[in-house]
Parts: structure tokens; sequence; C-alpha cells
């Protein structure tokens, strides 16, 4: 059976981007921090053709939490390119060869051509709503997992429906004092903690969305 998960970084005060995103600075203000942990790991390295990289507890979560991915979906700011009609140059932040390796849904209200990238992502651009996306990505995924990747929009919008499945917060020891925040607008969800991973400098912390 399908799940949908989520996996992100946040801030200690609860901001998964800084504040003032823009096309020159996609995470905001300090945003970047948040992924830092990220950057020397192989996991990350090798899925943007580097070699080399640290392992150890971090990779081993991520590794868990990505092993069974068939889809993602994430919100057209996570995406970029603008809040108004489509820039048709504009192929995301990734470059030629994405990271997903899977068909990627985003969630926009204007219409857009399915882009084919290299490396087997596929990004389908979905206007009819956050529900309409999870119902294509589960059954592009079949069996597997179906990961909304972001933004903050987004996974608040998954939370506040009840349609997470489970959810791992990557905590990272930094202040943003502003920015998109996590859990605004999404009521009480329940949340059962399934398990907590110190790593060298964040803390891995899963929960599973009780319905």
């Amino acid at each position: 059976m399908t799940t949908v998960s989520c996996q992100i970084s946040m801030s200690l005060d609860g901001y998964v981007a800084g504040p003032d995103q823009s096309r020159q600075d996609p995470l905001g203000r300090g945003g970047l921090r948040l992924h830092e942990w990220f950057f020397g790991l192989d996991a990350w390295r090798e899925r943007h053709g580097l070699a080399g990289g640290g392992r150890g507890v971090d990779v081993e979560v991520v590794d868990e939490m990505t092993r069974d991915i068939g889809a993602y979906v994430m919100g057209r700011r996570m995406f970029g390119g603008g809040d108004g009609p489509w820039d048709l140059d504009w192929t995301g932040w990734w470059g030629e060869d994405p990271p997903f390796r899977t068909p990627v849904f985003v969630l926009t209200h204007h219409p857009r051509e399915t882009l084919v990238m290299r490396g087997g992502t596929e990004f389908r651009f979905v206007t009819d709503g956050l529900a309409a996306a999870l119902g294509q990505a589960r059954e592009a995924a079949g069996d597997g997992v179906v990961s909304v990747a972001g933004g903050a929009s987004t996974v608040n919008q998954c939370l506040a429906a009840g349609l997470l499945d489970t959810l791992q917060l990557h905590v990272v020891p930094i202040v943003l004092g502003g920015g998109e925040r996590l859990f605004e607008g999404v009521g009480d969800p329940r949340l059962e903690q399934v398990s907590v991973v110190a790593g060298p400098t964040v803390t891995h912390v899963t929960y599973r969305v009780r319905r």
C-alpha cells in the first residue's frame, strides 16, 4: 500500500526556509544553513554526480527515508519560477539532471507541459489541487512511497487535511527568526513519536500521523 511521507529540515524556531526568498536566494536569508548537514553526505553527493562524502548515522536515517520513494509532490514555490504564468525557460533549481529520478508532481495554478529531465526525473504540473496531485503521485508510485518534498505551505496543507502518514523532522540547531514556518494553520494533528536519532549536528525526529 502506498504511504505518504515527508522529511524536512527545520530550525529550532520552526522555520524550513529563511526570510526574503528570491530567485537569487531561494531558501531565504540563512536558509541554506538548514541543509549544510546534508551536503557532505555521500547520499547527497552521489545524487548530484559527486564522489566521496561521509556516512554515519545521518546517512542511515536518510537512506531509510528515501529508499522506496516512487514519486514526489512539491509546491510551486519549491520548484521556483515565480507565482505568475510560467517562464518556459525555467526548469527548476536543480539543473538538467535533478536528484529525484522519479515523477515529481508540482502544485500550480498555471498549466504547463511535463518536463522530462535527465536521470528519470519528470516534472508534472497539477492545477487541480493537492488531493489530485497526491492521487496522481500514488498511482505513479505504485507500492512505493510518495514523498512530500515541500515547501512549508504544501506540508502544512497535508497535515491540516490528514494526508501524511509519516513526518520526519531534521532539527537543525539554528534560529532563523523568520521565513516559512512549519505547523502554521494545521490545527492539532495527532503525532505519535516513533524514533529520535541524534546525529553529529542535527536531531532526526520521526512521527507517525495518527487518524
